[in-house]
């Protein structure tokens, strides 16, 4: 088929999409209902189904009565046994695949159901409706006069008793359909390579020679590869590699920090950037809007949402409320119950809506990511605006950070400590440090309430890491490339214990 010929015919089908996106913007509240009710009268006769007798649940009142919320830890026996080849347990379709991911909070591996209704419903269609709105708002577009480069997971498949485990970026390239793979690059063997920097040569040799419109991927790691494509192209920007580039699609880690060394390597003004929201567990959210920094909720991906107000998470008095009781401006945990038979699953992130008309969010970080040692609740949000203004303030330029608590000993008060690896140094340190508390203080007054006359916390602790701590920490852990992250806060000191004898 002539490339003109798919773009026009591909573009056609996603315009029609948004018509159906717009039900679900003008009904929200019928369309998650209806959601949850075709979701327990699917699985009314799996053994959970029968536990909890989906068959007379006819509300939400009386589905959040009686199924409890859920930790990866509670469910893993009964997915254990599906892995074993055990069938309809928590969903009535054969459930083959799982998407491992060791998780950013302990080491052991999380095995994440995915249907095929959940690869089909969910995951491949917010593919199309990210393509879908980005066209929507963008008319001129001529994305599919060329491909996407996309940056995926860097394993491929493993068996096991006739079940398939690996990242999810693998399940979804080795499922993929052909439209997909047609419009892509590189080809479905390099995009699966194991080894990241032999994989890393093999996207260069076959993607400089394609007509690349978009790019896709974690911004840390596209960032490594899009830096090595210039050093090996010996280019001073990815346009002159890449004539029609038009879009970056990302998501998986916060944008800011890398916005500016995006901007460097495509300077232009017009080039947009389009932010999504996914995990192992489902597709969430999309940007909607050029140039937006929230995303919007999709509501008819067969995931039904609930939040758990993170003043209440984990406590007696905890509540949790469906979507159309969410509240702007309050951090919540997101709950979900999928068509991969997750029911009432605590996912771990944290999101605050920013609007609901319609619905809006801004991912804010995870439920054990932050840091909360001395009642000062810094989320990753406080500290990536935080480091924003402290760059802006100092000239400085951050690759990779982490940070974690001092704990206070003999008397000795409490502070936090960051690690953070400069792409370019502030001239003076001293100042660089001050503005990072001044600047968190700002944006957290419970940080500030510890931090006043130093009456729990003391100043921060900074270390500067030497070039490439954090790229040799993740290549020890076996953690290169795909959907791997930094640790940006924890409440223990392990990360930063073991990245300070590294940095030695």
């Amino acid at each position: 088929m002539p490339i003109t010929l798919f773009n026009s015919i591909a573009s056609w089908l996603l315009k029609k999409r948004y018509h159906q996106i717009e039900l679900f913007l003008k009904y929200p509240e019928e369309v998650q209902e209806e959601v949850l009710l075709q979701l327990l009268e699917f699985a009314e006769d799996t053994e959970i189904g029968r536990t909890y007798d989906f068959e007379s649940i006819a509300s939400y009142g009386t589905f959040k009565e009686r199924v409890p919320i859920v930790s990866y830890e509670e469910i893993e026996p009964i997915i254990e046994r599906t892995r074993k080849g055990e069938q309809n347990l928590f969903w009535p379709t054969k459930v083959k695949l799982f998407a491992k991911s060791s998780g950013t909070t302990n080491a052991k591996s999380k095995f994440i159901p995915v249907s095929g209704e959940a690869l089909e419903d969910c995951h491949y269609k917010s593919s199309k409706d990210l393509l879908c709105l980005y066209l929507n708002n963008n008319e001129n577009s001529q994305l599919f006069t060329g491909k996407s480069l996309r940056l995926g997971g860097s394993k491929e498949l493993y068996e096991d008793n006739g079940s398939f485990f690996g990242d999810l970026s693998a399940i979804l390239i080795d499922n993929m359909p052909l439209w997909a793979e047609y419009s892509s690059t590189p080809s479905n063997k390099v995009s699966l390579m194991s080894e990241w920097e032999s994989k890393l040569m093999a996207i260069i040799h076959e993607s400089v020679q394609e007509n690349v419109t978009s790019l896709a991927g974690v911004p840390s790691w596209m960032l490594v590869l899009l830096n090595k494509v210039l050093q090996e192209t010996g280019k001073e920007n990815l346009f002159q590699v890449w004539e029609h580039l038009e879009v970056y699609f990302h998501g998986g880690v916060n944008f800011s920090p890398y916005k500016e060394q995006y901007k460097n390597i495509l300077p232009k003004s017009d080039f947009n950037y389009y932010e999504i929201y996914n995990a192992s567990e489902g597709f969430f959210a999309i940007q909607d809007r050029n140039n937006a920094d929230d995303l919007l909720l999709m509501l008819d991906y067969g995931i039904f949402y609930e939040f758990i107000p993170m003043q209440t998470y984990g406590s007696l008095r905890e509540d949790v409320v469906p979507l159309w009781e969410v509240e702007l401006g309050v951090n919540y945990a997101i709950v979900i119950t999928t068509n991969s038979g997750l029911w009432r699953y605590k996912i771990g992130d944290t999101v605050r809506f920013t609007s609901k008309s319609p619905y809006r969010i801004k991912v804010t970080g995870r439920t054990k990511h932050h840091i909360n040692v001395f009642g000062e609740e810094l989320i990753i949000e406080n500290a990536e605006e935080a480091l924003k203004l402290v760059c802006q303030k100092t000239g400085a330029e951050i690759k990779d950070y982490t940070a974690g608590p001092v704990f206070m000993v003999n008397k000795e008060k409490g502070a936090h400590e960051w690690i953070i690896e400069f792409r370019t140094m502030p001239n003076d340190m001293d100042t660089f440090i001050r503005v990072l508390d001044e600047s968190l203080k700002s944006l957290n007054s419970d940080y500030e309430a510890k931090r006043y006359n130093n009456i729990t916390l003391n100043m921060p602790i900074v270390h500067v890491a030497r070039k490439n701590l954090f790229y040799d920490w993740l290549k020890a852990n076996d953690k290169l490339g795909g959907q791997h992250k930094i640790p940006r806060l924890s409440n223990k000191r392990d990360y930063i214990e073991e990245l300070l004898q590294l940095n030695l």
